[in-house]
């Protein structure tokens, strides 16, 4: 085989994956493409303010102050996956109920809480969020964009998307002299993270583990240093690096924000 051949043959394989890749809805040439569509349900907690839905098991805190405002949901136990489900993004769409607004209208959705399982419950009448259900509990002003609320739980269709956000990642410290803790937010692309490492301006780089949620941890003094972080995605695999996120007077309590992002 002469290399024009070899080139163009290269150019027709690199093609095919390009399309396979494109319509599995995975991770696809820098950009996070959306999943297939499928089935599931929702419900809704809280009321119109919202005021139940801040904080939860994903560890965002205030949700207006963290960005992602009321178009949030908490997931069931098979989609919140130990916390590696935090920060990813959903299209929900309501089906094949009398209570579905006109037209069918879609709503996207932060995955922020986690909806446990409750066993008391038959998994078909209350114990929603049991294993191996797919659920969705919505912050009822999302709800309220797919059905009337009143019907309480509505059957879905649903599908990843990709996380359009401004700006870049955030880092929310936390911790101490020899225990650093760190939120990440405002994660674009696929939304979720794998694993994480830090590294000070006179240090290597330094594995850190996943505590919970959305949150990482690493058991070094490194106060005094400025501060970068890589960041791996759970979904894609794709590695971004933040540099010099955080200034070498960095404190607890404080959220830097970085200029790198999934895409």
């Amino acid at each position: 085989m002469g290399p024009i051949t070899s080139f163009w043959s290269f150019k027709k394989f690199f093609a095919i994956v390009f399309i396979v890749f494109a319509i599995s809805g995975e991770f696809v040439a820098g950009y996070y493409r959306p999943s297939p569509w499928r089935y599931a349900h929702a419900t809704f907690y809280g009321d119109e303010t919202g005021s139940e839905t801040m904080g939860g098991a994903c560890g965002y805190g205030n949700l207006f102050n963290s960005g992602y405002g009321l178009a949030t949901a908490a997931l069931s136990t098979t989609l919140f996956k130990d916390g590696y489900g935090c920060g990813q993004c959903f299209q929900i769409m309501c089906v094949q109920s009398k209570n579905c607004y006109s037209g069918n209208p879609s709503t996207v959705v932060t995955a922020t809480n986690l909806c446990p399982p409750n066993w008391y419950q038959d998994s078909n009448n209350g114990g929603w969020c049991n294993p191996p259900r797919t659920h969705f509990d919505m912050a009822k002003p999302a709800f309220m964009k797919l059905a009337n609320w009143k019907a309480g739980i509505i059957p879905v269709s649903y599908r990843r998307v990709p996380c359009q956000r401004s700006g870049g990642m955030r880092f929310q410290f936390q911790g101490n002299s020899y225990w650093l803790l760190i939120f990440v937010m405002n994660v674009g692309g696929a939304g979720d993270i794998k694993s994480m490492a830090v590294k000070g301006s006179r240090t290597n780089w330094i594995s850190m583990s996943h505590n919970w949620g959305a949150s990482y941890q690493a058991f070094s003094s490194l106060y005094g240093q400025s501060l970068s972080f890589r960041v791996t995605s759970y979904t894609t695999g794709e590695t971004v690096y933040a540099w010099n996120v955080a200034p070498s007077n960095w404190n607890a309590g404080m959220t830097y924000k970085s200029s790198a992002n999934f895409r």
